[in-house]
């Protein structure tokens, strides 16, 4: 299996059929895993080129690219100089140091777990030991170290009590708190650096919420089309620079103003979006106040969305830890884990352009991909050539 999520997802891309077409030796089209549709892959010069978003937003060697590149190895069988590549592809392991799949198996190490494969990389000669990518050091397995039953409504100490009775684990609610703050951190920071393709009309509302037994001030921005949560943030009061700073964050995530904004009728949101998005060239962000229920462009998907929201608060009788770590969980919770029925049973994730390829335990999945990001080498194209000679990637 390989290392990284990206060349995992190329890899099995790779070995399914009808997958990928060969248009001429330097263009290929693969097929997108969330939808019908086909991304165009093409050598451009020395580097691969995607057409896809996480390729085009973020410049990374993404899984379509992957795909081709697999494909080509494998297909040829390969002349025997480069048979170390075919060993490194069949491993699918790559050297944290300089990013070269040419790594061997060499021998074991051995700890109080048990027996851990170590591998070495023939180009730089480093050592190393595979470890699960999020849970390095961690006591529990990885399967134990989830977020699940809490961002679904159930407390920290039933949550003990299920562990206990089906796992025999003794946790302390201490211990799920701290897994709470610890990878919403490491996912925030990675599926903010990721660009939803939003439509444009953004709902605007805030809640008041029970922080330690005091009312602060919720806020939510969401995508119209997609129903995807841009921001949520928790304020002291509803002041203007309040709203502001909720603006800005939904600008951050959705990498672009919106064209029109649905708010209610809070004096605030009127000199906080002139002050955000107001400019003299066209086109111009329209601002919405006051919409009634049964208007075509009202308010009920964000204010359906804070009742999951107050159900949540709710089991917790107020929110204990910090705020940001409880707001930004859910976020990532109701974007990319929970499937949506007015969504046909998509994430608003999906339905934006995210395809991180989620299965199974998907907060599982998350972590190790957000992991992943943090901690492999971005390898550019230039550097995956040098590992994949020309003659090798010729169709």
């Amino acid at each position: 299996m390989a290392t990284s999520g990206r060349e995992q997802r190329g890899l099995t891309i790779a070995n399914m059929e009808g997958q990928i077409n060969r248009i001429n030796d330097h263009t290929y089209k693969v097929k997108s895993q969330s939808d019908n549709g086909w991304y165009l892959v093409k050598r451009d010069g020395l580097e691969w080129v995607c057409e896809c978003p996480d390729h085009v937003n973020r410049r990374v060697v993404c899984k379509h690219i992957y795909s081709v590149q697999f494909s080509l190895v494998l297909r040829r069988k390969i002349s025997t100089e480069n048979i170390g590549l075919v060993e490194s592809i069949e491993l699918g392991r790559v050297c944290k140091r300089c990013g070269s799949t040419q790594v061997i198996k060499q021998g074991v190490r051995k700890n109080k777990n048990g027996n851990s494969q170590r591998y070495k990389c023939k180009r730089c000669g480093h050592k190393f030991v595979e470890r699960v990518s999020g849970f390095h050091k961690m006591k529990n397995k990885p399967q134990i170290i989830t977020l699940d039953l809490y961002f679904k409504g159930i407390s920290y100490r039933k949550i003990v009590d299920h562990l206990k009775q089906f796992h025999g684990l003794e946790v302390s609610h201490v211990a799920i708190i701290k897994w709470v703050k610890k990878y919403t951190k490491l996912i925030k920071e990675y599926v903010d650096s990721l660009m939803p393709q939003t439509s444009g009309l953004w709902h605007t509302d805030e809640m008041a919420v029970k922080v330690a037994g005091d009312y602060k001030w919720l806020w939510n921005v969401m995508d119209h089309e997609t129903r995807f949560l841009l921001a949520s943030q928790i304020s002291q009061k509803r002041m203007v620079e309040d709203a502001r700073t909720v603006f800005q964050s939904a600008r951050g995530v959705a990498k672009a103003d919106p064209k029109i904004m649905v708010t209610d009728g809070l004096p605030a949101y009127i000199k906080a979006f002139k002050k955000e998005f107001f400019t003299l060239k066209g086109p111009r962000a329209k601002h919405i106040r006051k919409p009634h229920f049964t208007d075509p462009t009202n308010n009920n998907m964000v204010e359906r969305m804070q009742g999951s929201i107050r159900e949540r608060e709710k089991v917790m009788r107020s929110i204990k830890i910090e705020d940001s770590d409880v707001v930004e969980g859910y976020r990532i919770y109701y974007n990319f884990i929970r499937p949506h029925m007015s969504l046909d049973g998509k994430t608003p994730a999906e339905v934006a352009g995210l395809d991180l390829g989620l299965e199974g335990d998907r907060w599982l999945s998350l972590i190790k991909q957000s992991a992943e990001d943090k901690e492999i080498p971005k390898v550019s194209a230039r550097k995956i050539l040098t590992v994949y000679p020309t003659k090798c990637v010729r169709g």
